[in-house]
C-alpha cells in the first residue's frame, strides 16, 4: 500500500532505525526493491530523481525536460511503484529526490508521488526558506509530504556538480528556525556525505594496508547537536551510498573505468541508524550493483542480445545488495 512517507519515519525514529530510501530509474529496479522489502517485512522508500522523471517522461536530452515531460515520467514512475506495490502488505512510499524547483514537486505530485523533497541548498537562507514554505503549503493541501535540505553536499546529482570547496555542512544553530518558518516534514542536513560514485578525492583520504582509500570520518558532532535542537523530529542523510569495492572491481574488471571510487563506509551509516537519522538515500549502490553485472554478462556471453536475458541477473544482485543494506546496515527488516 502507497503511504505518506511521513509515517514510516516517525517509526524509524520511535524505534531507534534507519530507512534505506531507493533510487530508482527502471521498471526492474522497483520490481527487484519492492520484492526485497516484501520477503525481509520491510517498509519501503522508493525515489524517483528530477531528470529520471524527464528521462521516464521520454525525453533522452532529460536535462532539458519540460513540466509536461517530468508530469508524465512522474506518471510512468508510479505506474510501475503501484503496479507492485498496491496489493503490497508492507507500506511504501514513492518520494522525489532532489526536486529541483516548485514545477519540479508540482510533477511528481499530480503523477502520484506521496513525498517529495525540495532541494533549496544552495541558496540563500531565507530564499531556501520561501521556496520550501512554498512547496510545503502546496503539497500538504494535496497530502503529501515534504523533506527539505539545509547544508550543500559535494558531488555530482543529477548533472549538477558541487565542488568540495563549494560544499558547506550544515548549522545546527538554523535547523530549529528553518524547520518552525517552513513547516517542512523531515530534514536532510550535511554531516560529510557526498553524491556520486566519487565522494572523496584521494587527496582527502587516507589507504590501508590494501592500498583501498579511506574516506574521512562524518561530522557526528553536528548530528548530535541538531537532534539536540530539533527532537524527535526525522532527520535524513543523502550521498549515502557505501560504493561497494566488488562492483567497482567487476566494472573495472569487465571494460569499465572507475578508479578510485569510494563510498561512505558502512559502520559510519549503522552509527547513524542507531542516532537521529531515520532515512538513508541510496542510488549509486544500485547503479554500481546493475551497471556490473551487467557488463560481466556481456562479457562472458557475448552473443546475448535479449534484455530479459542481462536484466535478471543484474536484478537478482540488486536484490542481494537492498538485502544487505536492509537487514546488516539499517536494521529495518521486520518492521512492517
Amino acid at each position: 500500500m502507497l503511504v505518506p512517507m511521513r509515517a514510516i519515519l516517525d517509526a524509524a525514529d520511535k524505534n531507534d532505525y534507519a530507512q534505506g530510501a531507493f533510487n530508482v530509474n527502471a521498471v526492474c529496479q522497483a520490481k527487484a526493491v519492492i520484492n526485497v522489502h516484501e520477503m525481509f517485512r520491510s517498509p519501503a522508500i522508493l525515489q524517483g530523481a528530477d531528470l529520471a522523471n524527464g528521462f521516464m517522461g521520454g525525453r533522452t536530452d532529460f536535462a532539458n525536460a519540460t513540466l509536461e515531460d517530468k508530469k508524465a515520467g512522474a506518471k510512468n514512475i508510479a505506474a510501475a511503484v503501484k503496479k507492485y506495490g498496491t496489493d503490497s502488505r508492507i507500506p511504501i512510499a514513492l518520494h522525489l529526490d532532489h526536486g529541483r524547483n516548485m514545477d519540479s514537486c508540482i510533477a511528481a505530485i499530480e503523477g502520484g508521488y506521496t513525498s517529495v523533497m525540495i532541494d533549496g541548498s544552495s541558496l540563500p537562507f531565507d530564499e531556501n526558506v520561501e521556496l520550501t514554505r512554498e512547496v510545503v503549503k502546496y503539497a500538504h493541501e494535496r497530502g503529501v509530504v515534504v523533506e527539505a535540505e539545509l547544508g550543500t553536499l559535494a558531488g555530482v546529482e543529477d548533472e549538477v556538480k558541487v565542488s568540495h570547496e563549494n560544499s558547506s555542512y550544515t548549522r545546527p544553530e538554523d535547523v530549529q528556525e528553518f524547520v518552525e518558518r517552513t513547516g517542512c516534514d523531515s530534514l536532510a542536513i550535511a554531516i560529510g556525505t557526498s553524491h556520486g560514485a566519487y565522494k572523496f578525492t584521494p587527496a582527502q583520504c587516507t589507504r590501508n594496508e590494501k592500498g583501498i582509500l579511506v574516506p574521512p570520518p562524518l561530522r557526528f558532532d553536528i548530528l548530535e547537536e541538531v537532534s539536540r535542537r530539533l527532537p524527535g523530529f526525522p532527520i535524513v542523510l543523502h550521498g549515502s551510498s557505501s560504493v561497494p569495492q566488488e562492483y567497482v572491481k567487476m566494472i573495472n574488471e569487465y571494460g569499465g573505468k572507475m578508479p578510485d571510487a569510494i563510498g561512505i563506509p558502512e559502520e559510519q551509516l549503522r552509527k547513524a541508524a542507531s542516532m537521529s537519522v531515520c532515512k538513508i538515500n541510496i542510488d549509486s549502490d544500485l547503479r554500481l550493483a546493475m551497471t556490473g553485472t551487467i557488463r560481466k554478462h556481456f562479457v562472458e556471453h557475448p552473443a546475448d542480445f535479449d534484455p530479459r536475458t542481462y536484466l535478471k541477473p543484474a536484478r537478482e544482485n540488486i536484490k542481494q545488495l537492498v538485502k544487505h543494506k536492509i537487514i546488516d546496515v539499517l536494521g529495518c527488516n521486520d518492521k512492517a
